[in-house]
């Protein structure tokens, strides 16, 4: 009977452990789910602009992806979470880095319709605490939620190997945030 409590409350502990990762006082979830599907937390870093910390980005994908080729040629579905940091981040600042990682990482697509759209969905500001999740579908779908409130979907493959791209391309917004999310 001893060795059974023992066992339980072991395997309790570990549940509570295997939830979730403490990363700067935010709960970062060991999976989630996309498109009925779950996917594991591939890895995670931290946005920094200067001596600011700016977010959590985490990814999110069905397989293990150590590698930006990895990322691009899974046909499944993924997930970048953002948990913001930082007290208040203009809208028009998020837009600005999200143009400034096409031109960097996918200058065809920059300045598209379909980038366009995709920018379009951004329609508030981000404060400390808020969560903005990137749901690229194997389907080819780029989904936008903030807080939980489904912003909208652009349907657009390319769209989101260039989203993908901001993160894990050649000239990602932050090498060690890259790292991070390709669990380095």
């Amino acid at each position: 009977m001893k060795n059974l409590f023992v066992a339980v409350v072991l395997t309790l502990l570990f549940a509570n452990q295997s939830s979730a990762v403490e990363v700067a006082g935010v709960q970062v979830a060991q999976s989630v789910t996309v498109n009925g599907q779950q996917l594991k937390l591939n890895g995670y870093g931290i946005r920094k602009k200067f001596f600011f910390k700016i977010y959590i980005g985490s990814l999110y994908a069905a397989r293990h992806l150590a590698s930006a080729a990895e990322a691009y040629g899974d046909n499944g579905n993924k997930l970048i979470r953002m948990n913001f940091l930082h007290s208040k981040v203009d809208k028009e600042k998020i837009i600005e880095a999200f143009n400034e990682g096409f031109r960097n990482n996918s200058p065809d697509l920059a300045g598209s319709a379909e980038v366009k759209k995709f920018l379009g969905l951004f329609t508030a500001d981000f404060i400390h605490g808020d969560v903005v999740d990137l749901a690229i579908g194997a389907d080819g779908s780029v989904s936008v939620s903030h807080n939980g409130r489904h912003l909208g979907t652009v349907m657009s493959a390319k769209l989101g190997r260039a989203v993908l791209a901001i993160y894990l391309g050649d000239k990602p917004a932050d090498a060690s945030l890259k790292s991070g999310m390709l669990g380095n």
